[in-house]
């Protein structure tokens, strides 16, 4: 049975921090993805592309998919995050289904306190300190490129390819040779 992912948008999704992950995981892997918006409307990413959703986050059933990607954008710091993520956020997470937060998208991982309590990162922990009030998990905070639990996976918007292998870590844990080989053809640009 093919794995699942939903990519769930707030308007003006950074195109850099999801394209990697989603591609490899539907053109190399065999994936399924879907995505959704707040209201099933298109949104716009921070690259002027216009992105039709599948669905309405309302339509996902918080256990669906096997993991969920949210990307970041500047509208996680700058409209309040909608309730109906957080909740879904929590509920999925309780049940012990993977979440993936990059970027901004580490405030919604934040404010749903899946952070309280494991290692994670984000942009910095200014940035978790000073848009997230409730905020108290600075304890588990690490500088790093990606961090998981193996259920909440978080990155910095500098590490998309860090941030992509760990997710399909997750969804592809015995194809280990394919995601490193993946992640040796973008590590090719640095050698």
């Amino acid at each position: 049975m093919s794995k699942s992912i939903a990519l769930i948008m707030v308007d003006g999704p950074a195109d850099w921090e999801y394209a990697p992950v989603m591609a490899a995981a539907h053109a190399w892997f065999g994936m399924k993805v879907t995505s959704a918006t707040e209201d099933g409307e298109p949104v716009t990413s921070i690259g002027g592309m216009r992105i039709v959703p599948h669905r309405r986050i309302s339509e996902l059933d918080s256990n669906e998919a096997d993991l969920w990607i949210l990307p970041g954008s500047d509208a996680w710091a700058e409209k309040p995050i909608p309730g109906i993520i957080l909740a879904a956020l929590e509920t999925r997470v309780a049940a012990g289904r993977p979440v993936a937060g990059i970027c901004g998208a580490t405030l919604a991982l934040a404010q749903a306190g899946l952070l309280q309590s494991r290692p994670h990162t984000s942009n910095s922990l200014a940035f978790l300190q000073e848009n997230v009030p409730d905020y108290v998990g600075s304890v588990h905070y690490r500088e790093q490129h990606c961090v998981s639990d193996g259920v909440v996976v978080s990155a910095p918007g500098t590490a998309p390819i860090s941030f992509a292998v760990e997710c399909l870590r997750i969804l592809a844990p015995g194809q280990q040779a394919a995601i490193d080989e993946f992640r040796a053809a973008f590590a090719r640009e640095w050698a």
